[in-house]
């Protein structure tokens, strides 16, 4: 795994490895997606959710390189219907549900990947 949490595959041979990201580029990266992700949820009616970045771009990535880098995305919707569902009808905490959603995902794409 890379040092922002997300899993980075072996460079293919012939190819030049990508070059790490500096300490100023994450922290600028993590800023945007921050703001990003307030605005977004400012948006959506859901201001008081809170959002683990590091953690959902680390299902993320789990999902991208243990299946297929489309499986990013899919996942990650999945992982949040499912969080949210689990909480109304389940009476979990958003925080239990997220938390048992992605555990399921992160645990089915690490077995792929065997």
């Amino acid at each position: 795994m890379s040092d922002d949490g997300v899993h980075q595959p072996k460079p293919e041979p012939g190819k030049p490895e990508k070059r790490a990201r500096s300490e100023e580029e994450k922290a600028d990266m993590m800023e945007a997606l921050e703001r990003w992700s307030d605005s977004l949820a400012v948006e959506l009616g859901i201001a008081d959710v809170d959002l683990d970045i590091d953690a959902l771009l680390a299902l993320a990535g789990v999902a991208a390189h243990a299946v297929l880098r489309p499986a990013a995305p899919l996942t990650t919707y999945l992982v949040g219907y499912a969080a949210g569902r689990a909480s109304a009808l389940d009476g979990l905490s958003a925080e239990q549900a997220t938390a048992r959603a992605s555990d399921i995902a992160s645990k089915l794409a690490r077995r792929r990947d065997t």
